[in-house]
């Protein structure tokens, strides 16, 4: 009998896929990793076994994931065309970590997953797969026995796999960067977001009618404590989650190009990791200088399609890596968030190594500017065009 490793969700189908290679004569070990989502893992393990897995492992690598990718997303302010934090796409590559981790302490000869093959998680897991473990074989039913969503639930229903508790008109994935949902309601691009879609944000009628602020601090391009008290970057992501949800801030509701060629409507809940990546941007504004400046964001969205395309494990990641975090010596201070209903906005930024110099800046009094050198600057900046109009120019 051959042994199959299993990332395993908990949800429709990975638990169907449990099954099915049960009945395809494989011993399944499935393996349920804790990336912060809000997930009732004692259910997890006990629908797993009931679907027929050998064991289910829960692997607690919540901090692993913030250290070891949060990180490397905020430095960089990684959003997916501008937008989307890639709450699954950062913690895939990790999760396939441990599902090879597992393979190589039992023997086995297969790694799985449960993905469709219309989405991209399929991409990130065999990706990570064959630059991890070449050697084994990788077994992808719902996609490769083609198994829709409507004949899994049957399926459940025939093996007795108790799902009613979860079972939703939306596909949901979280972890502690954020919450996406898709399918249902939603796959009409036209039709609002319904209220039920959403779980980490608030409605408009029960949100607080008066503004918070908040004060972030960040040494090195990574945030360290709250209003003057020192936390870890878990605990500021869940502070931070907590109160822009409250505020009905975080929603993005956006229409997304996949990796593997068509375009999706996502809804995403991720309040703190927008208001995270807002404060570091306006902390980057202070600090670094202006080529830098200019040249991160072009470094930026490149990382940010390798990670989404599931590219981690290359060496071009570690390499932007090693460029972004060259910039972020400098990046620390203070940023004052103020969240309202369904906004937050970065309202105060200072930082001891800031670039912005009063004296220089001011239209006031005690203005250090010499305005003398800028007639000479200007006239020797658009020399080359005026040089061009006389010469070449149609008028």
């Amino acid at each position: 009998m051959k042994r199959a490793v299993l990332a395993y969700s908990g949800g429709l189908d990975t638990s169907v896929t449990i099954r099915w290679l049960v009945e395809q004569g494989h011993e399944v070990h499935a393996v349920a990793v804790d990336v912060g989502q809000q997930e009732d893992f004692d259910g997890v393990v006990q629908r797993g076994m009931l679907a027929g897995a050998a064991d289910v492992r829960v692997v607690d690598a919540v901090d692993r994931f913030a250290a070891g990718y949060l990180v490397h997303a905020i430095k960089a302010n990684g959003l997916y065309e501008g937008k989307y934090p890639m709450v699954s796409g950062l913690a895939r590559p990790l999760i396939a970590q441990e599902v090879v981790n597992v393979a190589r302490e039992i023997g086995a000869d297969v790694v799985a997953h449960g993905c469709t093959g219309k989405g991209n998680d399929q991409v990130r897991f065999e990706v990570s797969f064959g630059v991890l473990a070449p050697d084994l074989h990788v077994i992808a039913p719902i996609r490769d026995a083609n198994i829709p969503r409507e004949k899994a639930l049957v399926l459940a229903q025939e093996w007795g796999i108790p799902l009613a508790s979860i079972v939703s008109s939306y596909s949901v994935d979280e972890n502690l960067w954020g919450r996406t949902a898709e399918c249902g309601p939603l796959e009409d691009p036209w039709v609002a977001p319904p209220e039920d879609a959403y779980a980490r944000t608030a409605p408009p009628e029960v949100r607080p009618s008066e503004p918070a602020e908040i004060v972030v601090a960040f040494e090195r391009g990574l945030p360290v404590a709250l209003d003057g008290a020192a936390a870890d970057l878990p605990s500021v992501i869940r502070a931070l989650d907590v109160l822009g949800g409250t505020y009905g801030f975080g929603r993005v509701d956006m229409i997304e190009n996949r990796r593997v060629g068509i375009k999706s409507r996502e809804l995403y809940e991720v309040p703190g990791a927008l208001a995270i990546i807002l404060a570091h941007r306006a902390l980057e504004d202070l600090t670094l200088e202006r080529e830098v400046a200019h040249h991160k964001p072009l470094v930026e969205q490149r990382w940010t399609d390798l990670v989404y395309d599931g590219q981690w494990f290359s060496p071009l990641r570690a390499a932007l890596d090693a460029y972004v975090d060259s910039t972020q010596t400098h990046v620390a201070g203070d940023v004052r968030l103020r969240f309202e209903s369904g906004t937050c906005t970065v309202v105060g930024r200072r930082s001891e190594h800031s670039l912005y110099d009063l004296s220089l800046a001011t239209y006031g009094g005690g203005d250090a500017f010499d305005q003398s050198h800028a007639e000479g600057y200007v006239r020797l900046y658009g020399l080359p065009l005026k040089v061009w109009s006389a010469k070449q120019g149609d008028g």
